[in-house]
This record gives C-alpha cells, sequence and structure tokens, in this order.
C-alpha cells in the first residue's frame, strides 16, 4: 500500500532563550512526528510583528512531506511547542517556540476557531514570505491564485527581515 505523501509549509519562529537550539531542535521534532524535512530556508531575523516591545525573532520556514491529515499536523505541532516551553498567553508576545502551518500541500482548510490554511495572514508578512520564497518561490497560494515570489513583490510590510 503506498501512503500519499503531502507537502505542508511550516513557519518556525523563536524570541526566548537560545533561539537558534529551540528551532534546531523543534526542526528535529517535526522530522520524527510530523513527517520527513526536504527543504529548510535560511534562518532569518525579524523585528517583532504585532506587539512591537519585545525581542526580535528567529524565523525558518519548512517544506515537510508528511502522510498526517491537517488537524493532525496542528495537534503534533502543538505538542512540539508545548514540550519546548511555549505558554500561550499574549496572542503576539514572546515565546520559546511557535510552529505555524503556512500552506498545506495545494488544500485550502477551515475549520472556525481550530485551523484556516493557507494561514489567514501570510500575504501581509514579510517574515513569513522572505523565507518561504527562498525555498519554493513559484508555491501558488491556492486562493489569490499568485505565487508566494509574487505576494512578496507587491507587500507593503517594511518590516526588517535578515537572513543571518
Amino acid at each position: 500500500m503506498v501512503l500519499d505523501h503531502t507537502t505542508v509549509y511550516l513557519l518556525l519562529g523563536s524570541n526566548m532563550g537560545a533561539r537558534v537550539e529551540l528551532i534546531t531542535k523543534a526542526i528535529e521534532k517535526i522530522d520524527e512526528q510530523i513527517g520527513r524535512v526536504v527543504e529548510k530556508s535560511s534562518f532569518y531575523e525579524t523585528a517583532a510583528w504585532g506587539k512591537l516591545d519585545q525581542p526580535s525573532f528567529i524565523n525558518i520556514a519548512l517544506a515537510v512531506q508528511t502522510i498526517l491529515k491537517p488537524l493532525e499536523v496542528l495537534h503534533n505541532a502543538l505538542s512540539i511547542e508545548t514540550e519546548l516551553g511555549r505558554i500561550r498567553e499574549d496572542k503576539w508576545g514572546a515565546r520559546y517556540i511557535d510552529i505555524d502551518i503556512i500552506f498545506f500541500g495545494k488544500d485550502i482548510v477551515h475549520i472556525p476557531n481550530q485551523l484556516s490554511i493557507p494561514h489567514p495572514e501570510m500575504q501581509n508578512r514579510k517574515f513569513v514570505l522572505e523565507p518561504i520564497v527562498e525555498i519554493e518561490p513559484h508555491l501558488l497560494h491556492p486562493v489569490l491564485k499568485k505565487t508566494v515570489s509574487n505576494l512578496l513583490f507587491e507587500l507593503q510590510d517594511n518590516l526588517e527581515v535578515k537572513k543571518i
């Protein structure tokens, strides 16, 4: 029996503790609990978004081949966050680790109060688009019908996002 794999695109971020080390641990856990990591962007340092009075973030995008369903990926990502010290308090507050599902293949998923894929704000955030464009510039947003490269080109967000 052949299992169907879906490529899920994740964005990881951290602005507390040993940021690169935490992201590296999260990548290992994603590889074990979600699916095979097939692409990784560079690490990017990004000014905080939404709540500005906090340390800058380190972000990285991943392409992961998974046999899991979207809610299973979400459950496992939340479990990994908790295992690595994430406590959910402020919506845009500081965090040890954050794992967001940006795309799940070409699927459009909307489960109220649980999960929206593609990520509903990704097209407005440079810190999401830059690393995803690095690993898959021709990836098509299934709702907006534009590539991530085009979305980045059209973006008005001037937040500083730099490779490290």
